[in-house]
């Protein structure tokens, strides 16, 4: 039975003395050091989004031999523009070339995943994303903005490598804190024209560096009124966790994300939120919230928003106590992000992993909290649905991505290997503030069932998910669920429904047998739902492992068209030895949809090999990959798109 797996040790978990930011497993005996991945609980291993996963390792990527590289390569350039280039309608958003990575840090310098994107309410036109970019070679926040409807992009960067030590945060130690990288990033409009940017920022302590920091933060920037072109500096403190001395007692700061109330006559307009997860030293990820009412200068301290609930029956032996110091039975929670309605009422849906389930089974629920009173209180979690999560990677994927679920290509091959899990979105209809809208991906749903021979088979040894029928054609395939609430979220329609016979967003004849995953909504002003999505319905995606973006989009919520947004499509990714993609895309909605997201389709560039003697300078080369015919590089695309009807 799923819940009898529990933890390896509750011992180990309540021994645990911090769960900071740091790398390897080393130790000096002249420095302290924070835990590393491997003395993370297996449950909270399991949580852990795949940049925090990616910070934590500090993959670096594996080398290519020699025999690989193709040399004389001549990267693409834009006369005046750089190498900001479109393939076909798809947009490169971020404007900077190419940095040449050494073979052995393959991703460092480059890349750039984990997106997101935003509109100004009063100019539709003007538009800012964000992302994890590694121009400097560690991961780090970075943006990027268009006055012309995602025509043509710039980039603006952020002044992240230092913050005040501000005594409310603890102080540092010192008047400034310098952070090492940086990522998770959100940004969003108020509706006075101010783009708001979140990034989680960090230190990696030793073995890593040279000092025994271990902090990280969430900070907000305010780009006042010029649509993302500059940030305000320094960051504003949303939370702090300080451990400056290495001492191992802070908890470790996830996937922070980011919303304003943008609502006209709301009572609480242009109030910024934030949620995120804290991976904490007693074994517990609480899902937490905080707000500012000054426009992102100051916040409030954390309030805990996964607050206790009869859906949460399984607490694994572990603490239930908050550092606020509430008491939740729902103390294994990630993915959560917030959204407002018009009345003012802010929204956070999240996924949780107490619930029951029967034996074998290895499904999860999707909760939403409410607060009524401007994110200061929260009401009991009330249940959207269930949730079936991906696959444990390394069983079905020739022991790759070990430690990751993924979604593995229908093939004997074992291309497909990035960090992959299934979270909600939600968005409230424009033209009906009652009603709610929740999307999530399941590997079990209408189209992957026991019938087609994909059954769950409960967990591996490291709580992961397995199942029948992974790699076998027709059987299962992560589709995107669709749960709706006509009561501003009292109820939902998947509240006591089975995931296999929820309607889904993803109902074209070619993905009923094909996955798709990583989705984002919104709404257009006419309250048409758009929602995008990665793709492998197309050509021979499933069996490759390589994948597309699509479009969905519906005006009644039940028959959904989809088209296709990419112009062809993309190889697994290569860079960080292929086990990192980023954790989520975005999507602004305004009359069309503008998907953003993480592109494969550039080859990656190295110096080539032993080309660098006297009188001849060095050549450029690409090489081959371990998944992919040739290395590729993570770039930021978008598309304008008209939002298909069902």
């Amino acid at each position: 039975m799923r819940r009898s797996i529990g933890f390896a040790a509750a011992a180990i978990a309540l021994s645990l003395v911090a769960l900071p930011v740091s790398v390897g497993t080393g130790s000096s005996p002249a420095h302290a050091t924070g835990l590393s991945y491997d003395q993370l609980t297996t449950m909270q291993k399991r949580l852990l989004s795949g940049g925090a996963a990616l910070a934590l390792e500090d993959a670096a990527g594996s080398t290519p031999s020699t025999s690989s590289f193709n040399p004389t390569y001549t990267p693409r350039g834009n006369g005046d523009k750089g190498c900001q280039d479109t393939l076909s309608s798809n947009v490169k958003v971020n404007a900077n070339c190419q940095n040449i990575s050494d073979p052995d840090l393959s991703g460092r310098g480059q890349s750039n995943n984990t997106s997101s994107i935003a509109f100004d309410p009063n100019n539709p036109n003007v538009m800012v994303t964000s992302a994890n970019d590694y121009r400097r070679g560690d991961g780090n926040c970075y943006t990027s903005y268009t006055a012309d409807g995602g025509r043509t992009w710039q980039d603006s960067t952020p002044p992240t490598s230092f913050t005040r030590g501000q005594a409310s945060q603890g102080n540092f130690g010192a008047l400034r804190e310098y952070w090492a990288a940086g990522g998770n990033t959100t940004v969003a409009f108020d509706t006075k024209g101010n783009a708001y940017l979140s990034c989680n920022l960090f230190n990696r302590g030793r073995p890593a560096s040279t000092t025994d920091d271990l902090s990280s933060s969430i900070v907000v920037y305010r780009s006042t009124q010029n649509g993302g072109a500059s940030w305000n500096f320094p960051g504003r403190y949303a939370r702090a966790s300080v451990d400056v001395t290495g001492s191992g007692t802070a908890p470790f700061l996830d996937r922070p994300l980011m919303t304003v109330d943008n609502h006209v006559g709301s009572p609480y307009q242009d109030r910024v939120y934030l949620s995120w997860t804290e991976f904490a030293a007693n074994g517990t990820t609480f899902i937490y919230s905080t707000h500012s009412s000054d426009y992102g200068e100051t916040f409030v301290p954390p309030r805990l928003v996964s607050t206790s609930s009869s859906l949460c029956v399984n607490t694994f032996g572990v603490s239930t106590v908050a550092v606020t110091g509430e008491t939740s039975s729902c103390n294994h929670d990630q993915f959560s992000q917030p959204f407002t309605g018009p009345d003012g009422t802010l929204y956070i849906v999240y996924a949780n992993y107490n619930n029951a389930a029967a034996p074998g089974d290895n499904r999860n629920q999707v909760l939403l909290a409410r607060s009524t009173d401007g994110g200061n209180t929260f009401l009991p979690p009330v249940k959207v649905a269930d949730l079936y999560d991906l696959p444990d990677c390394a069983v079905y994927q020739q022991g790759k991505g070990f430690g990751r679920a993924c979604l593995p290509e229908k093939n004997a091959t074992a291309n497909s290997y990035f960090r992959a899990f299934n979270y909600p979105t939600g968005a409230i209809d424009p033209t009906d503030p009652n009603k709610i809208v929740v999307t999530f991906g399941s590997y079990l749903n209408r189209n992957s069932n026991e019938a087609n021979g994909c059954v769950p088979t409960g967990f591996s040894a490291i709580r992961l998910n397995l199942y029948t029928g992974v790699k076998t054609p027709g059987a299962c395939s992560n589709d995107i669920l669709i749960s709706v609430s006509a009561d501003k979220g009292a109820t939902f329609t998947g509240t006591t429904q089975d995931p296999r016979v929820l309607p889904v967003v993803t109902s074209e004849p070619g993905q009923q047998t094909t996955d798709q995953w990583w989705q984002w909504i919104g709404f257009t002003k006419t309250g048409k739902l758009a929602v995008s999505y990665y793709d492998r319905q197309y050509g021979t995606d499933e069996l490759t492992g390589f994948s597309d973006v699509s479009l969905s989009g519906s005006g009644d919520l039940v028959s959904f068209g989809a088209k296709r947004v990419t112009s062809s499509s993309m190889p697994p990714p290569s860079q960080f030895d292929g086990v990192f993609l980023g954790d989520y895309p975005g999507l602004a909605v305004t009359d069309t949809a503008h998907p953003v997201w993480t592109d494969t389709r550039t080859p990656q560039l190295f110096v080539c090999p032993g080309t660098a003697t006297a009188g001849n300078p060095p050549e450029l080369c690409t090489a081959s990959a371990s998944n992919a015919a040739v290395a590729n590089d993570q770039e930021l695309r978008t598309a304008n798109v008209g939002v298909p009807s069902g």
